[in-house]
Parts: structure tokens; sequence; C-alpha cells
């Protein structure tokens, strides 16, 4: 559950930033990071629930957030989502294996499809977007490549 508040909460949190100090895009584009990994508990905990998360961090962002940035969030995520869920729905991979798969394939996408969008399509702010997302997934995955081989020493 703990994930599934810090999910819903980062997304609207983010998206309030980019509406309220867009000159920060640099910063706030290293946060969606944390909103990728989060979204990827979230996925693992709910399994396909977790669109419902997205669905209400949404509208969430619709209300307290800049429409604009709200819709670019709403479309990326929308795009991002869809990878995800054929990624967990079709590979049969283990779980840490389909987290990076699906991160290689939807992130670039998101990142351009939301700062396309809000008009931050700038080298400084896909570069750090695109390197807090890998790196925060790419920890994730460490983590849970190293207890799985942690538990099958173990056996």
């Amino acid at each position: 559950m703990l994930f599934l508040i810090a999910y819903i909460s980062s997304v609207v949190l983010i998206n309030f930033a980019f509406s309220t100090a867009p000159h920060l895009d640099v910063i706030w584009s290293a946060w969606g990071g944390l909103v990728f990994i989060l979204r990827d508990m979230v996925q693992t905990r709910f399994g396909h629930g977790a669109i419902l998360a997205m669905l209400a961090a949404l509208v969430l962002s619709y209300i307290t957030s800049d429409p604009s940035i709200a819709l670019a969030s709403a479309t990326a995520f929308a795009v991002s989502e869809c990878i995800d869920w054929l990624v967990f729905s079709i590979t049969r991979r283990p779980l840490h294996d389909r987290l990076w798969i699906s991160s290689a394939l939807s992130i670039p996408l998101d990142t351009f499809i939301f700062f396309g969008l809000i008009g931050a399509l700038t080298p400084a702010v896909v570069g750090t977007a695109l390197a807090s997302k890998f790196a925060g997934v790419t920890v994730v995955w460490l983590i849970m490549a190293w207890r799985l081989r942690k538990r099958a020493v173990a056996n």
C-alpha cells in the first residue's frame, strides 16, 4: 500500500511542480526516475491494477496542475503503461528482467512524449530524465537479481 500511495502522490506532485516552477525542469526531470521505480513496484504488487493507480494520479493531477501538464503526463503514461502491460503480459522472463525490458522500451518514449508536449524537450532535461530513470530502474534490477541469486544459493 505504501508504494501505491507514494506512486500516486509522486505523479501528482511532479505534475504540480512542472506547473508551478517550469524553470526548474531539470530538477523535476530527475524526480521522474522515482516515479518509474514506484510504478514498477505498484505493477509488481497490483498487476494490471496499476492502471487504476495511474488514472487516479492523472485525475488528481488535472485538478491540481496545469491541464496541459496533466494531459502531457496522461499521454506519456498511457504509452508507457501500454508497453509495460505488453511486456509484463507476454514475456515469461523473471520479474526483474521484465522490469528492465519494459523500462528500456517505455522510458525513452515517455520522456520524449512528455517533454515534447510541454515544450521542454532540451538536451539537459532529456538527458537528466533518461539518466535518472535508467539509473533507478537499474538499481532495482540489481537488487532483485541479487535477491534471486541469494535465494538460489540458499536452496
